[in-house]
């Protein structure tokens, strides 16, 4: 398959990268890891009127890791934040939910923040963003804004990148003391996009006891499904927790669509096995042990 044609332009620096999308409007696309543009421009879903390749612009591939948690640029490629040990000292989940996305050889080219703007719902990254109420900050010519996690993720592979605007960086806050994550999915081959996942995240109390839990949900709505299941899980200790009820209670809010890989029920029912098996291997990660 071919692309159909359009404009290519490879800016030199981040105004100059502006002011090309500025022109084109909503006829321009941003190209920066590819993995997931190059497919839909080979199949033909998208025919932008131009390209903009901002893979020469310098200071678009930071990852900046401290105590209130890690800022990744657009140039970030998934490798590079997967294998960074400040990020994964900041942010565990990083580092959890990269290792299941797609295979090594396009973890080295697609980028972090590219797959938020891709907005697929059955993707981690945005799972990611969505539980830990991260932040996608946008330049345009007219300035920059800073989008939350609640408002980005506008419909399936939809965002709330506006025409001339570009994705410069995006921020994964980090957790109170005494918090676990973890990520678990089911695919059908390892490296496929998932059937369903679940990232999770717990804070225990200073008894030690679950004061909050939260997990994220793919493949299972337009968008990542983000509950809080603090009411069913605590405050009580992991042990003590009646995980059938906390399965039933992700079942209830998840609303997935059957298709050639499963059924909608079928999605329904490991979404709540998984939220349970995500939920304690977060809660034995905030005690400090290996799940």
């Amino acid at each position: 398959m071919k692309p159909p044609p359009f404009d290519y332009r490879r800016p030199a620096t981040l105004g100059e990268a502006l002011g090309l999308l500025a022109e084109a409007g909503s006829g321009g696309k941003v190209l920066a890891g590819g993995q997931s543009l190059i497919p839909l421009l080979n199949m033909r879903l998208a025919a932008p009127a131009r390209v903009v390749d901002v893979n020469r612009v310098p200071g678009l591939d930071g990852i900046e890791a401290g105590p209130s948690g890690v800022r990744v640029g657009a140039l970030a490629r998934h490798a590079a934040v997967e294998r960074s040990p400040g990020a994964a000292a900041a942010q565990p989940l990083l580092r959890q939910a990269l290792r299941l996305v797609a295979h090594p050889v396009i973890r080295n080219r697609g980028t972090v923040v590219g797959s938020l703007v891709h907005a697929d719902p059955a993707a981690e990254m945005p799972a990611v963003l969505a539980l830990l109420g991260g932040s996608v900050r946008l330049a345009s010519r007219g300035g920059e804004r800073e989008v939350p996690a609640a408002a980005f993720f506008t419909g399936p592979m939809e965002s709330a990148v506006r025409p001339g605007e570009l994705a410069v960086s995006a921020f994964f806050p980090a957790l109170p003391a005494r918090s676990g994550t973890a990520f678990h999915e089911v695919a059908r081959r390892h490296g496929d996009y998932a059937v369903a996942g679940v990232a999770a995240a717990v804070t225990l109390d200073e008894d030690l006891r679950i004061a909050a839990a939260r997990v994220a949900c793919v493949s299972v709505g337009p968008v990542p499904v983000v509950a809080d299941v603090t009411a069913a899980c605590g405050p009580r200790p992991a042990a003590s927790v009646a995980w059938d009820a906390v399965a039933a209670a992700v079942r209830d809010l998840v609303e997935p669509e059957g298709d050639i890989h499963a059924t909608a029920d079928y999605r329904r029912h490991l979404t709540g096995v998984l939220a349970v098996r995500a939920l304690r291997d977060a809660a034995s990660a905030a005690h400090g042990e290996e799940s």
